[in-house]
C-alpha cells in the first residue's frame, strides 16, 4: 500500500469510528487495530488522534459548504426552487456521506471556532440572508428580521436532517417536500409587521381592554333588561290563584 493509499486507509477508518462513538470516546490503539497497523504509522500520517480528526472534519465541511453553496447560488430561479434545492441538496449529502455528517454534527473537540459545524451554519446563514433580503424588500416587507428568518430556516433544514439521519422513515425526496411545505407557505404569508396574538405583554393588554369592553355591554344590557324580579314572580302567581290575566303578558311572550 502507497503512502497515499494508506493515509486515505486511515481517514477512512477513522471517520466510521468517530461517526459511530465521537472523538473522546476513540483511541489511537483502536485505530491502529481497525487499520490494522502500528501506532507510530498513525502519528506519521497525522501526528496522532486530533490531526486525523481536523482533516476528516476540514474534508466534510468543505464537502456540505460547496454543496449547500452550489445549491443556493441561482439567483435567477424562483425563491420556492431555491428552497428545494437546499434542502434536496443537503438531504442527499447527508444520505451519500452519513458517517461525515455524524462527524460534523457530534461536539467538536477543536478551539478553533472556525472549523465548528456552527461555524458553518452561520456562513450558510448569511448566504440564505442575502437571498431573502432581496426577497423582502421585491415584496415590500420590512427587513429588519431577515437575519432571524435566515437562522430559523437554516436551523429547521439541518435539525430536521440529524433527525432523518437516524430515522430514515420517509424518502429524501418526501422529507423535503415536508420541509419546503412549512418553510415556504410560513414565508409567503408573513406579516409585515408581525404580533403575538395571544401571549406577551401586547396581547394582554389587548385581552383586557376586550374583557373591559365585554363587562361595559353587559352592565348596559342588565340596565336596559325589564325588571323581571320576584315581585312579578310573587304577582303573577297570585293572578294565576285568582284565575285574572296577568297585565304584563305581551312583554312576557316577547322574551320567551
Amino acid at each position: 500500500m502507497t503512502s497515499l493509499q494508506r493515509r486515505e486507509q486511515l481517514i477512512t477508518v477513522g471517520r466510521a469510528l468517530f461517526a459511530a462513538k465521537g472523538f473522546e470516546a476513540v483511541s489511537m490503539e483502536e485505530i491502529a487495530a481497525h487499520a490494522k497497523v502500528s501506532k507510530p504509522i498513525v502519528y506519521e500520517h497525522f501526528g496522532g488522534k486530533e490531526g486525523l480528526y481536523a482533516v476528516i472534519v476540514d474534508r466534510e465541511m468543505r464537502a456540505l459548504i460547496s454543496t449547500l453553496a452550489d445549491a443556493l447560488d441561482a439567483p435567477t430561479l424562483h425563491p420556492r426552487q431555491i428552497v428545494e434545492r437546499t434542502a434536496l441538496a443537503l438531504l442527499t449529502y447527508i444520505e451519500e456521506n452519513s458517517e461525515g455528517f455524524q462527524v460534523l454534527v457530534r461536539d467538536s473537540p477543536s478551539t478553533d471556532p472556525s472549523g465548528s459545524f456552527s461555524s458553518l451554519l452561520g456562513d450558510i446563514s448569511m448566504r440564505v440572508e442575502d437571498i431573502l433580503s432581496e426577497a423582502f424588500k421585491r415584496q415590500k416587507l420590512s427587513t429588519k428580521g431577515v437575519p432571524y428568518y435566515a437562522q430559523m430556516l437554516v436551523g429547521m433544514t439541518v435539525f430536521t436532517g440529524q433527525y432523518w439521519a437516524d430515522r430514515p422513515k420517509v424518502s429524501k425526496e418526501q422529507l423535503a417536500a415536508y420541509i419546503v411545505d412549512l418553510a415556504w407557505h410560513g414565508l409567503s404569508r408573513l406579516d409585515s409587521k408581525p404580533q403575538l396574538r395571544f401571549e406577551g405583554a401586547r396581547a394582554h393588554r389587548e385581552a383586557q381592554r376586550t374583557a373591559q369592553h365585554e363587562a361595559r355591554q353587559q352592565q348596559l344590557q342588565s340596565h336596559l333588561s325589564p325588571d323581571l324580579g320576584p315581585s312579578d314572580d310573587t304577582g303573577n302567581a297570585n293572578d294565576a290563584q285568582t284565575g285574572t290575566e296577568p297585565q304584563n303578558m305581551g312583554a312576557e311572550q316577547q322574551l320567551a
